[in-house]
């Protein structure tokens, strides 16, 4: 049951464990996972962030979060899609990121990739585009899905468009952040200081 499985914060509010006692991701819970993101830099961010998560906890993430936007240019697409092996170099130099090259090099890749989807309708119109039906919010975290028919279909068309780093799990990740699916328990507190 979602209550066996929620705390109740000290303002009252239900909360899924992973966001119940870490300020940081209690504010993340509460005002930003599950809002939609519909904009190409978000979009590229939180598709950047997800990749660069992989392996490590979500926390790790958020914590270096504000290190990776002044690293990345504030994900801006094309300055990221700019970079050549001086500012790999920058990055792998960098203590405040994840200093893996392959996730770096991967965000440079879906720079470009991004770009080349402006002629297509765009990062946002192909992502929001899989957009699964709306369902019964989940009572246990046992009815969460770490991927689904959607976000593999998603992450075989960012691959078709020339993505790297998209496999299932990290798309439906992303699914969750921007508010194409929620997640959220049933009985826990909602979106940006409401209740369910």
């Amino acid at each position: 049951m979602a209550g066996d499985e929620l705390v109740i914060g000290a303002d009252g509010r239900a909360r899924p464990r992973w966001a119940a006692h870490d300020p940081l991701l209690r504010d993340y819970y509460d005002h930003e996972w599950g809002a939609p993101v519909t904009d190409e830099r978000g979009l590229f961010e939180r598709l950047c962030l997800e990749g660069f998560q992989s392996g490590l906890s979500w926390a790790t993430i958020l914590r270096k979060r504000p290190a990776f936007r002044r690293a990345f240019d504030d994900f801006d697409v094309d300055r990221v899609a700019a970079y050549g092996s001086a500012d790999v170099d920058r990055l792998l130099g960098d203590e405040g990121i994840v200093r893996n090259r392959r996730k770096i090099g991967a965000a440079v890749t879906n720079a470009h990739a991004t770009r080349g989807l402006r002629e297509h309708g765009g990062l946002p119109g192909l992502v929001w585009s899989f957009r699964p039906p709306a369902r019964p919010r989940p009572v246990s975290t046992a009815e969460i899905p770490t991927r689904t028919p959607e976000s593999a279909a998603l992450a075989a068309a960012l691959r078709a468009a020339g993505f790297v780093f998209v496999g299932p799990t990290t798309v439906y990740a992303m699914m969750q952040a921007i508010g194409m699916v929620d997640d959220r328990l049933e009985g826990a507190a909602g979106l940006l200081g409401t209740d369910a």
